[in-house]
């Protein structure tokens, strides 16, 4: 069985590619509706009452920057030493590494010192890199509070199969091959949005909130019509999120919900 991914070698490239431009933006806005609609706490100044924060299989912590300049406390958990050093010196350059706890390993290793566990724990871009998707979840729910949040977002895989047939790419469609090629940013796992909410749905988690992310931008075939009127799209995008069909055909999902109670579930 393959292993999950680490991105030492595209650290630099996974950070253009996918946390720059339009791309990016777009999805930090859908994040941010999304919290600041269902758990605003997370997204106003903490004046006193920080949240204990999970970023797992973080990366260079973009969202949690913005969530650290709020007062909130971070934990930022990666297989790759070179996101976290790009993390790290991103907190250094704003000030903001007394809120930052760096842990280098695999999320599945990592428990909080505190038992009590974390408020909100993010997992963006993660589920579809590593080979055992169910286990990470189960583990994800461990390290919840009760009523604690996860923000879950992963690549879909409906929308990676539309994206080809219109590129006409039917081969890879009717082998069912989806995996990207080595040494790329192509998911190794794409995930079908029905699976992820199965494995969801063996713990006691309440789904609060389905979004899209990049619904209509990416199937944009002209390189360069996607990012004409930017305003425009992110306007569209938005609107557009958590509306079905457009929804589902977001190039990755987003489930946001609450531990209801004790997670015991492996």
């Amino acid at each position: 069985m393959e292993s999950d991914r680490n991105f030492d070698d595209l650290a630099p490239r996974f950070q253009r590619k996918v946390y720059g431009g339009l791309k990016g933006r777009i999805r930090l806005a859908v994040l941010e509706k999304d919290l600041g609609e269902f758990y605003p706490r997370a997204l106003l100044p903490a004046r006193g009452r920080s949240l204990n924060i999970l970023d797992a299989g973080g990366g260079s912590g973009p969202f949690s920057i913005y969530l650290a300049k709020l007062g909130h406390r971070i934990t930022l958990c990666d297989i790759s030493t070179k996101m976290l050093d790009q993390a790290e010196n991103k907190f250094l350059g704003l000030n903001l590494a007394h809120r930052l706890e760096l842990f280098h390993g695999p999320i599945q290793e990592h428990m909080p010192e505190n038992l009590s566990g974390y408020d909100l724990v993010l997992c963006h871009a993660v589920l579809e890199w590593v080979n055992d998707p169910r286990d990470l979840i189960s583990h994800l729910m461990r390290l919840l509070t009760v009523k604690g949040m996860l923000s879950l977002t992963f690549y879909n895989l409906t929308g990676m199969i539309f994206k080809n047939l219109l590129r006409t790419n039917y081969k890879k469609i009717l082998e069912k091959e989806y995996s990207g090629l080595p040494g790329g940013l192509t998911p190794t796992w794409p995930r079908k949005p029905e699976e992820v909410l199965e494995w969801l749905s063996f713990h006691p988690f309440q789904i609060i909130c389905h979004s899209g992310m990049r619904v209509f931008h990416d199937y944009i075939l002209d390189i360069k019509d996607r990012d004409r009127d930017p305003d425009t799209v992110m306007e569209l995008e938005l609107k557009l999120s958590r509306l079905l069909p457009y929804r589902d055909m977001g190039r990755y999902q987003h489930i946001l919900g609450r531990k209801k109670k004790d997670c015991t579930l492996g």
